[in-house]
């Protein structure tokens, strides 16, 4: 089984995740989405059905925190190559 670095939702560091990851329905840890994203094996923000839709977010979260707007987009450009989108 392959060990995820990143949410495979959001892009979001796992090691960075308080919660230590999502969770599936049956309670375990989700090896694939943070629990920003995943909850009890549901996606958290059902409005975000689109890896555009996630960058936005994930942009204007980072920008929130004190990125820059182009750091910002840069670390976003991943988003759509997640497993969650492909």
């Amino acid at each position: 089984m392959k060990n995820y670095k990143l949410c495979q939702s959001c892009g979001m560091p796992l090691k960075k995740d308080k919660m230590g990851g999502g969770t599936n329905i049956d309670g375990s840890k989700s090896i694939l989405y943070c629990s920003y994203c995943y909850v009890h094996g549901r996606f958290q923000n059902i409005e975000i059905d689109t890896p555009k839709k996630m960058q936005a977010f994930i942009k204007d979260k980072l920008k929130d925190i004190g990125f820059p707007g182009f750091v910002a987009g840069l670390i976003t450009l991943n988003i759509p190559k997640l497993k969650r989108w492909s």
